[in-house]
């Protein structure tokens, strides 16, 4: 179907300037050579560094990076310079590097010189356009094309650990990423998408920091950018959607584009009366009234065009409208009084469908729309291709007019608020960074997408309930303001086996920056499928939302038990689920000898999955010339309590440093100081959760700590408070937990009493200070057991 002409709002002369960012040196850049600026500096010598010379500061000199005392770049070229940001105090080595080119141009490759030695880094790199993984190595020729954030590590004589972030970033229109060169330099891309967005000079391209915690580094550069760059937020100045603390189903797996009423229904109804009753539901793709204007023309081509199918209308499609159920809304509100749901989200692509819009419906002529074709940046097709890009590329993209956007979400989101919908999943949108070109590049056209969508989020719907989904561009990332939920990795894939142990080291590993600017998704899975428990024990350390892609009847609940309680709650913990310090410059899914340990934090206790992704499979990047072929590997590894970082966040300042680790699927109880050590032996594609309690003394004679319901993967999830009353005689640990299901405690000694809600109960205690008793349904409507537990002293 040809499709042609310019619309009157893309104008091939000039873009208008981006939105500039809020509290920072903001200009608009350049549109055409004429209008490059110089860079307000007084001379393009490295040596011209306008920051203060100290151990505590980054410098740059003679062409040598120093952050934390060390050189971490040597040989930079003298068109590099490093700025100090002058509106936020910033301590220690925050800074910018940029650079500045001898002609404008709307894409730039620097050299930032080579990694100095003794440095080993972490890259997150996009390995296609719509997702990161993680890539470990020491050369800076190995730092792969499309590098969002690379860690470095470096160890003194001493053992002294210093890190260095280096994350590139957008400024103004451009979008900065990191890369190597065959030459072993250290380069970053600049670049704005459209080839009328010129500039010669890159100022706040790529942040630098430094650090003796990696965590706390992330964290402290993320909420220092935010408030630089003023084009998003740090997580914890978000609002957090409520359905994350409730089990949920998504239609993806289950249905795929042939999701309808009927399915829906016998998917809740197969869950609900096996005990683990979705709260949450996702109406995956299949719903929209789209169309395949290519089938007419050429029979050959219809493979091809799957991803160019485009929409036509904003309602829902004839399987939602019929003899099952008149309309979307009726079937939203039969699901929700029969099966209990709280939260129906639907999905919708950035741009409408994967095609866009079709541009000629009465429906969405009125949003302007065009047809354009993408064009994608040397980064991206320099990994791998994706197969939807393809199609795109060849056969268009249906937009819609960047100062109509807003109406269209505003209209769409508008009519499935009124018929009951509570959110939406957004896909595809990175998609935005291809088409640019005519709009005032891939930043200026992303953000203007990005702010109508949070606008009409923040109209249409309570809780700010959002999933971003196919966004793992920088262009996205550093965009999102309210957002407060992203995917962390490309889609769980039941049919492919040697895709597990990757997704698991992905999601934990990307939710190392994902997981400051959004609580990050780690996706669906099957709960009946050969890797269940491994994939169920992820989530449940993932501080994310638990949800099911299961198709109906299909169902493990001895796993899915482990995960949901009988109201349809899940244990969430904390934070971003993320590798423990040890595991972050190896590779847990093919060195053959790494372990994967995953740390987290309740609000009493600590929590560390141990994952063997050995053998399982390879990266899917670069690409190997031979299959993979699946072995078992026994590994062994150690744990400590100290692998949980923050642990002094809810110790207090009566604890010791001693705990008791429970291991889930051994039911075993030790006792460690913080910085002692244990034993971990695991084979291919098996997991242990350890529960990290801290053990204090209670009125001087009572050593005890709460392990809470040790029947679910994240026990110490359940624990919602824990007070004491009593003196050195007597004393009554209470504890508020919920249930129901088997409550668990380190104690050292024996109590004389345990009781659940004020009805004494029977109780189990061995030699190895493990307690336990059994929770039952309780008549409170949170569940909240009030447990408490007597000693006397002897």
């Amino acid at each position: 179907m040809a499709m042609t002409g310019t619309a009157p709002w893309r104008s091939p002369l000039r873009a208008p300037p981006p939105t500039p960012s809020r509290g920072y040196n903001s200009r608009p850049r350049g549109l055409v050579p004429a209008q490059c600026r110089p860079w307000p500096r007084p001379s393009l010598s490295s040596a011209a560094v306008a920051c203060p010379r100290s151990e505590e500061m980054a410098r740059l000199e003679r062409g040598s990076l120093v952050v934390g005392g060390r050189e971490l770049l040597e040989r930079a070229p003298p068109s590099v310079a490093l700025r100090r940001p002058a509106v936020v105090a910033s301590p220690g080595d925050a800074a910018f590097l940029g650079a500045t080119a001898p002609a404008p141009s709307s894409r730039h490759v620097f050299s930032l010189g080579t990694l100095a030695s003794g440095w080993k880094w972490l890259s997150l790199f996009r390995f296609k356009i719509w997702w990161m993984i993680p890539t470990v190595g020491e050369d800076a020729a190995g730092v792969p094309a499309e590098t969002q954030m690379l860690l470095l590590e470096s160890r003194s004589e001493a053992g002294a650990a210093l890190y260095a972030l280096m994350l590139p970033v957008l400024d103004g229109g451009f979008r900065a990423s990191l890369q190597g060169s065959p030459e072993n330099e250290l380069q970053f891309c600049f670049e704005s998408g459209d080839p009328e967005v010129q500039t010669l000079e890159a100022v706040d391209a790529v942040f630098i920091n430094s650090g003796d915690s990696p965590f706390k580094l992330m964290k402290e550069s993320i909420k220092m950018l935010s408030k630089i760059k003023g084009t998003f937020s740090h997580i914890e100045d978000k609002e957090i959607p409520a359905n994350l603390d409730w089990f949920g189903w998504c239609t993806w797996d289950a249905f795929y584009k042939s999701v309808n009423p009927v399915g829906i229904e016998e998917g809740l109804k197969s869950l609900c009366e096996g005990g683990a009753p979705p709260r949450f539901l996702i109406i995956d793709d299949g719903w929209q009234e789209t169309v395949n204007g290519f089938k007419e023309v050429d029979e050959a081509f219809i493979e091809q065009t799957v991803f160019a199918e485009r929409l036509i209308d904003l309602t829902e499609n004839d399987k939602f409208r019929g003899e099952t159920c008149k309309n979307l809304g009726d079937h939203v509100k039969k699901i929700k009084e029969h099966y209990g749901v709280k939260y129906v989200y639907i999905w919708h692509a950035l741009h409408g469908y994967w095609g866009g819009v079709l541009t000629t419906p009465d429906a969405m002529k009125k949003y302007n729309p065009q047809l354009v074709y993408p064009v994608q940046s040397p980064g991206n097709v320099a990994n791998l291709r994706d197969i939807a890009m393809d199609s795109l590329e060849k056969f268009g993209v249906g937009i819609i007019d960047p100062a109509m956007i807003y109406d269209f979400y505003n209209d769409q989101h508008s009519y499935l608020s009124s018929v009951g919908v509570d959110g939406v999943k957004v896909d595809v949108q990175n998609v935005m960074e291809t088409l640019g070109k005519g709009f005032g590049g891939r930043v200026a056209l992303t953000q203007k997408y990005q702010q109508a969508l949070e606008e009409s989020i923040t109209r249409n719907f309570k809780g700010n309930n959002l999933i971003c989904c196919m966004s793992h561009n920088t262009d996205s990332i550093f965009s999102s303001l309210k957002s407060a939920v992203a995917r962390a990795s490309e889609d769980f894939m039941p049919r492919e086996p040697t895709m597990q142990t990757l997704h698991i080291a992905t999601v934990a590993f990307n939710s190392l920056l994902l997981g400051e600017i959004f609580i990050p998704d780690w996706d669906m899975f099957h709960s009946k499928h050969e890797s269940a428990e491994f994939h169920g024990a992820a989530r449940a350390l993932s501080g994310g939302g638990v949800y099911v892609s299961d198709k109906p009847g299909m169902h493990d609940f001895s796993v899915l038990k482990k995960l949901v309680l009988p109201d349809g709650l899940i244990l969430r913990a904390k934070h971003a689920g993320r590798p423990t310090r040890d595991c972050l410059f190896n590779d847990p899914v093919m060195d053959g000898k790494s372990l994967l340990k995953i740390w987290n934090l309740n609000k009493f206790s600590g929590v560390i999955g141990v994952f063997n992704c050995q053998g399982a499979g390879n990266w899917i990047y670069p690409v190997k010339e031979n299959a993979h072929v699946p072995t078992t590997v026994c590994i062994t590894g150690d744990l400590s309590p100290s692998d949980v970082e923050l642990l002094e966040e809810i110790a207090g300042d009566d604890w010791n440093g001693e705990t008791a680790v429970f291991a889930f699927n051994s039911c075993s109880l030790s006792r460690l100081q913080k910085h002692q050590t244990m034993e971990v032996s695991l084979s291919t594609m098996t997991c242990e959760i350890y529960t990290i309690a801290l053990i204090k003394v209670f009125g001087g004679f009572v050593q005890f700590a709460p392990l809470g319901l040790v029947n679910m993967y994240n026990s110490g999830g359940a624990l919602e408070n824990v007070t004491s009353t009593g003196d050195c005689s007597e004393i009554t640990i209470q504890i508020q937990c919920r249930g129901p299901g088997r409550f668990g405690a380190y104690s050292a000694t024996r109590p004389e009493i345990c009781s659940v809600d004020e009805h004494e109960v029977e109780f189990k205690h061995t030699d190895d200070g493990f307690l336990a008793f059994d929770l039952s349904h309780g008549s409170s409507q949170d569940n909240l057991r009030n447990i408490e537990i007597l000693y006397r002293a002897s």
